[in-house]
């Protein structure tokens, strides 16, 4: 099931737009909650920040995206 979950159609492209999505809402959060200051940038390792985001939010979307794929193959299998 796993196989065939992660090779439909559009499943990938599900799961780098919801990666790209948190990590730019997080981001923007969590910048609003350290009071807008630039500091929340500039104050970590501009490389280790992005990946940490990117890699963070991956794991989100493939989550997100394989529950969402897995429940309509699960029904489109139970309707046949």
């Amino acid at each position: 099931m796993f196989k065939k979950v992660i090779n439909t159609k559009g499943f990938w492209k599900s799961v780098i737009s919801l990666a790209l999505s948190f990590a730019i809402l997080f981001a923007f959060i969590k910048f609003a909650i350290e009071g807008f200051k630039l500091a929340y940038f500039t104050e970590r390792n501009p490389l280790l920040f992005i990946l940490t985001l990117l890699g963070a939010g991956f794991v989100y979307g493939f989550f997100v995206s394989f529950g969402k794929f897995r429940a309509k193959l699960k029904e489109k299998e139970s309707r046949q």
